[in-house]
């Protein structure tokens, strides 16, 4: 697997890629640079991904972070928290409960392959986190600190919008206003493999309605950064 490397985007914003690989189940993250103190959007799947991330993050000249950010609390977007000393978590209150009821779970190589075996749907999800984390020793899974129910802006002028969905009750999309940047996360996606039924698809409906004529990018955790043409060319013709 290649290394991360962050890459800019556009105006403050600068993004580092997930593994392309579906197995991986990494998503990518993204950091709004300012000198008043920056912010991480995701904190990475694991530690050690945090850890190539801060890596990646230096070797761009880029400033540590002062807010990590999550869109969701899906585990390839928060467990690398535990690595971010120092910054205040924020995100939707809806993923306060969730992830204090993750965080209560005796996480482990042993006990993913007893809840795999307890229920096969998990597969994919539970062995990608197993090759993600290889010491339990210093993992915790850590809600956020800072709160907001409907919308939220950051004192670098960084904006938050609960916008929910099938994918996440908690989902949120992150906005750059000044660099036309909208950070998607994984509001569109269909439900998580274990819970999706066949009929669950993207909600292209979702992505209609955040279309804004102020934003030129939109970046989704998963896929490679759509321009607005790009957006509205995919909702119009599905």
């Amino acid at each position: 697997m290649v290394a991360p490397q962050f890459h800019h985007l556009a105006g403050r914003v600068w993004i580092c890629p997930g593994d392309p690989d579906p197995e991986a189940v990494q998503a990518g993250v993204a950091v709004v640079v300012d000198e008043r103190g920056s912010v991480m959007i995701d904190a990475g799947q694991s530690p050690a991904h945090a850890r190539e991330i801060q890596v990646a993050l230096a070797a761009a000249g880029l400033p540590q972070p002062r807010w990590l950010v999550y869109t969701h609390h899906h585990w390839d977007h928060v467990w690398g928290a535990c690595a971010w000393p120092g910054v205040e978590i924020v995100g939707h209150e809806a993923a306060v409960p969730l992830l204090r009821a993750e965080a209560a779970r005796p996480w482990s190589h042993h006990y993913l392959d007893e809840q795999v075996r307890a229920n096969p749907r998990l597969g994919p999800s539970f062995r990608a986190r197993a090759r993600a984390v290889d010491s339990w020793e210093d993992f915790a899974v850590l809600p956020p600190t800072r709160t907001f129910t409907d919308a939220d802006v950051l004192p670098v002028g960084v904006g938050l919008r609960h916008v929910g969905g099938r994918h996440a009750p908690d989902s949120t999309v992150v906005l750059v206003p000044d660099s036309g940047v909208m950070v998607l996360g994984d509001c569109f996606y269909p439900p998580p493999a274990h819970l999706r039924r066949p009929e669950d698809g993207l909600d292209l409906g979702l992505v209609r309605r955040l279309l804004d004529d102020d934003y030129h990018w939109y970046v989704s955790s998963h896929a490679e950064p759509m321009t607005a043409e790009q957006a509205r060319s995919a909702v119009e013709d599905a």
